[in-house]
């Protein structure tokens, strides 16, 4: 397991998967060990795949100053990294909460980024998040669902402040709730570090004014890749993300929802393929 050493000293670590050109890959969650994304529904075949596992979790140390997990501190980690590896630009993929790390990172160093694919990311560096209406108009998309009588109510009331988190309503996260899903949401709470996803979107992480003006700077080709079922972000959402990038192009996956890779592997890896092989 390569290990590399951050700024503050945290040892990190991040695992390879397969052959070809290098794909730097960052997690969600937030927070959440990369061993979540597996090959990607394949996509080792095709790409050698370098994916982080961020401060705090997985193989990765500990750091010091808990403050150091909010997503702009991670800005400094992946710069480190891809000095590490010894490449001059890099492509980037990320998921979910990971969305708003890369949009950070490609701010901030915008040649450095050869192609991003945003994968039903988080855009909350760019000041735009899901709302409960989008969520819930997402989740009506499955009312033929045996699961879904019991499953709505507890996610309407999560959203509006009304009830807690409950996994009952984790089916809506998939496009599928088969025995893949069930297995890949079983692992969740062993595999992310709470405390550091509680940080991540911390005060002050976002400033969403200078990340658009400085991704004005980005000549790089972006694919902002969602979900048909997903209500974070909805196609719509993505679509307005896309919106901030000088050359970006959206994908909506038919019958996905937030982990495409799962939900249909051969579509996510063709399609993404496809973006990254310009």
């Amino acid at each position: 397991m390569p290990t590399f050493t951050a700024s503050d000293g945290t040892r990190l670590a991040y695992h390879v998967r397969g052959e070809g050109e290098p794909l730097l890959v960052l997690p969600g969650g937030p927070m959440r060990a990369s061993a979540y994304l597996g090959d990607l529904g394949g996509l080792a075949a095709h790409r050698r795949l370098i994916l982080l596992d961020l401060r705090g979790t997985g193989d990765s140390a500990l750091p010091a100053d808990p403050a150091s997990y909010r997503c702009d501190r991670l800005v400094d980690d992946v710069e480190i990294l891809r000095a590490h590896i010894g490449l001059d630009h890099m492509d980037v993929l990320s998921h979910s909460a990971g969305g708003s790390l890369a949009i950070l990172y490609a701010a901030a160093h915008p040649h450095r980024v050869r192609r991003l694919a945003l994968i039903t990311g988080n855009p909350s560096a760019l000041g735009l998040r899901a709302t409960p209406e989008e969520r819930l108009a997402a989740a009506r998309l499955r009312s033929g669902e045996p699961w879904f009588e019991r499953a709505f109510p507890a996610l309407e009331a999560w959203l509006t402040g009304t009830g807690d988190f409950d996994e009952v309503f984790m089916p809506f996260f998939y496009g599928r709730w088969d025995d893949a899903a069930r297995a890949h949401d079983a692992a969740t709470e062993e595999q992310t570090n709470d405390e550091a996803g509680d940080h991540y979107f911390a005060d002050g992480a976002f400033t969403p004014d200078a990340t658009r003006a400085a991704l004005r700077a980005l000549t790089a080709p972006v694919l902002v890749h969602a979900g048909e079922l997903d209500g974070g972000p909805s196609p719509d959402l993505a679509r307005r993300a896309a919106e901030a990038f000088p050359n970006a192009e959206v994908t909506v996956q038919p019958g996905a929802a937030h982990y495409p890779w799962l939900d249909d592997p051969e579509w996510f890896v063709r399609r993404t393929v496809e973006f990254l092989d310009g």
